[in-house]
């Protein structure tokens, strides 16, 4: 060996050692120790010179990228030998689909390799990190990396968030348009059935925020939110619908207009009221919870018409009774009104007679 990077370390009857700095490619092959004996004693031993891949490139990247574009990214590397393993990731996720390619080098004994990434940009691949790892037995598990950071642009995404979920009149609402985009967008547009804000006294607009103070029927309709950017512009809808006040009404109970009524509901409230044993035993268990007692208000009214019907009756008995029932003389004569009594106004009538019949006269 003539080569100043071999030196001679050990040299014995027994042993003969040599070392190689500075290894290259060219000191790969077959190495031989003769013996000078008779017959000449060998030895041989194959060196395998492993080449270091060089540190890996991503090419094809353009930034930015507009959403929906299609992307392709190489990753190459050469020097290595035998060919060196690339795989991708993104975001520390392994990406199967890829294509790999792999040549000889112009000294045919190294190797370059190269592997492409295709796919459609996204805007979810904003900001993610795209990675190159080359493995290869001489990197001593230490892989080598390149990384490229995704820089998506996209029109923007727009959602209204409403802060009442069930307007009334007179309250008060918040629409919300949130927008998210790349560029980040301008300030939004709001509308009303596709025209401007009716009312900007009541409907306040401070940047992405809709403020509408004390609704009525009049702000019912489809209230827009539009945000644009140079990529391009979306809008989202929102349909107001104002409710009338909810008002919760107390159970009451029903009173006829004759007074005896509430006597009469008072004595049916109190005889509901306590129940005998035998009505609790016997209640009808398909009943409805809740309905546990009888229907005063109806009670009360059937009292009230039977309480009625009975003081008309009364009133009518009253007056038949109080009528003036009996006899009287009819007056046939002039002169008959000076008697002392009918008797007399008889006797003394013109035209009368003693036995005359008496004409009597009733009224029913």
């Amino acid at each position: 060996l003539r080569d100043n990077r071999i030196e001679l370390v050990r040299a014995s009857w027994h042993e003969l050692s040599i070392s190689v700095s500075d290894v290259s490619l060219s000191d790969e092959g077959q190495y031989t120790c003769s013996l000078f004996t008779m017959p000449v004693k060998t030895s041989k031993a194959f060196l395998t010179v492993l080449g270091v891949p060089e540190k890996p490139q991503i090419t094809g990247f353009t930034s930015p990228v507009m959403e929906g574009e299609r992307m392709q990214l190489t990753c190459k590397t050469s020097g290595s030998k035998p060919a060196a393993d690339i795989r991708w990731f993104k975001n520390d996720k392994e990406v199967k689909d890829v294509k790999y390619f792999k040549e000889e080098d112009a000294n045919r004994k190294t190797f370059t390799v190269s592997s492409t990434l295709d796919f459609l940009a996204d805007r979810s691949d904003d900001g993610a990190v795209i990675s190159c790892r080359v493995d290869h037995e001489s990197l001593n598990s230490t892989p080598q990396i390149a990384m490229q950071v995704l820089e998506i642009h996209y029109t923007p995404l727009v959602k209204i968030i409403s802060s009442n979920s069930w307007p009334e009149e007179g309250q008060s609402i918040v629409l919300t348009c949130e927008s998210k985009g790349k560029p980040m967008p301008e300030p939004v547009l709001w509308t009303k059935d596709g025209g401007e804000l009716p009312d900007p006294e009541r409907m306040v607009v401070n940047g992405r925020v809709l403020s509408i103070s004390f609704l009525n029927k009049t702000d019912n309709g489809t209230y827009r939110c539009e945000a644009k950017n140079p990529i391009g512009r979306n809008s989202t809808e929102y349909v107001l619908i104002v409710h009338d006040v909810f008002n919760t009404l107390l159970p009451t109970t029903v009173i006829p207009s004759l007074t005896t009524a509430t006597v009469t509901t008072t004595v049916a409230l109190t005889t509901s009221t306590t129940p005998s044993a035998t009505a609790i035993s016997t209640r009808d268990p398909n009943a409805l919870a809740g309905q546990t007692g009888p229907d005063h208000a109806l009670i009360g009214g059937i009292v009230a018409v039977v309480v009625f019907v009975t003081l008309c009756s009364i009133i009518l008995l009253g007056r038949y009774l109080a009528r003036h029932k009996g006899t009287y003389l009819t007056n046939e004569a002039k002169g008959a009104e000076d008697a002392p009594d009918a008797d007399t106004a008889i006797i003394n009538a013109e035209g009368s007679q003693v036995n005359a019949e008496e004409k009597k006269e009733y009224f029913i």
